[in-house]
């Protein structure tokens, strides 16, 4: 089994080739079927469980990027650190926003370093 490097890794995740990411996607949006939430108040409940569990970066950003989608304003997710705070610490939900801005950050690094070649058919 031959290793790749970093940048080349990143880079074909950028491309599309994601087997991973393709993978917790679909993994999501079964989730999100089966929960029989509407589609704010699930996006809302998976912001909160990642404030509790203390997420990785990327992970919000699957989250924040539905939810932008969806249009799921920032004042409600807002509302949400705000009544979760209580319960996790406001530690945890400090840990969060900054878990939140540098999965955004490290985001708009990765799409603005990389340009993907065109695919051949």
């Amino acid at each position: 089994m031959t290793q790749t490097a970093p940048d080349n890794a990143l880079g074909r995740i950028a491309a599309g080739d994601a087997p991973v990411l393709e993978t917790l996607l679909e993994m999501n949006l079964d989730a999100a079927e089966r929960s029989g939430l509407d589609t704010e108040t699930y996006l809302l409940v998976r912001l909160a469980a990642l404030v509790a569990m203390d997420a990785a970066p990327v992970s919000y950003l699957m989250t924040l990027g539905a939810a932008a989608d969806t249009g799921l304003s920032v004042e409600r997710m807002q509302s949400v650190l705000v009544a979760i705070a209580p319960v996790v610490g406001s530690a945890r939900v400090t840990a969060a926003a900054g878990a939140i801005v540098r999965g955004v950050l490290g985001a708009e690094v990765l799409a603005e370093s990389f340009v993907p070649e065109p695919r051949t058919p």
